[in-house]
C-alpha cells in the first residue's frame, strides 16, 4: 500500500519515470492541453468541475512527492490579477522563478521534457505553472 499522500497511479507512474530536468505542468481548467501534449507527455484530467481540483492542492501534493528546483508562469497583462503566482512563490519556496511570454510559453509546454501535464478545475486566469524537477539531496550533499 502508499503512504504517500498523492495516489493517483497514472501521476505517480509520470513521477517515476521523472529525471533531473523534467517539466510538470499544473494547468488551469482554461489550457487547451489536447494542443499542449509534448512526444513525452502525458496527461491526467483532474478538473471533474470547476474550482476541482485548484491547482494549489495539485502543486502541494506534488511538493510531497518530489523536488522542485525552477517555476515558470505566463506573464499576465498589466491589468490582470494574478495573485495566484504569489501563492506559488510563498509554496514553493527558494526556487527559480521566470514570467514567460504567453506563446513562448505554450512552446515550453510542448517541449520534450514535459512529461505531465496535469489539468485541474482551477478557475483563476493565469494558472499555469510550469515545474522543473530537481535532484533528492542525500543528507552530505546540501552544501549545493
Amino acid at each position: 500500500m502508499l503512504k504517500t499522500p498523492v495516489i493517483h497511479p497514472t501521476i505517480m507512474e509520470a513521477l517515476a519515470r521523472f529525471g533531473h530536468f523534467a517539466q510538470v505542468v499544473i494547468a488551469d481548467g482554461n489550457l487547451p492541453v489536447g494542443a499542449m501534449t509534448g512526444p513525452n507527455s502525458t496527461t491526467v484530467h483532474l478538473n471533474f468541475r470547476p474550482g476541482l481540483l485548484d491547482a494549489l492542492t495539485v502543486l502541494e501534493g506534488i511538493l510531497e512527492v518530489c523536488p522542485v528546483q525552477g517555476a515558470i508562469v505566463m506573464e499576465k497583462p498589466a491589468e490582470a490579477n494574478a495573485k495566484i503566482h504569489d501563492a506559488y512563490k510563498q509554496l514553493l519556496g527558494d526556487v527559480t522563478w521566470e514570467a514567460m511570454e504567453r506563446w513562448a510559453f505554450y512552446d515550453k509546454i510542448r517541449e520534450p521534457a514535459t512529461t505531465l501535464i496535469i489539468q485541474t478545475g482551477e478557475q483563476r486566469r493565469f494558472a499555469n505553472v510550469i515545474l522543473t524537477v530537481g535532484v533528492v539531496k542525500m543528507a552530505e550533499e546540501s552544501n549545493f
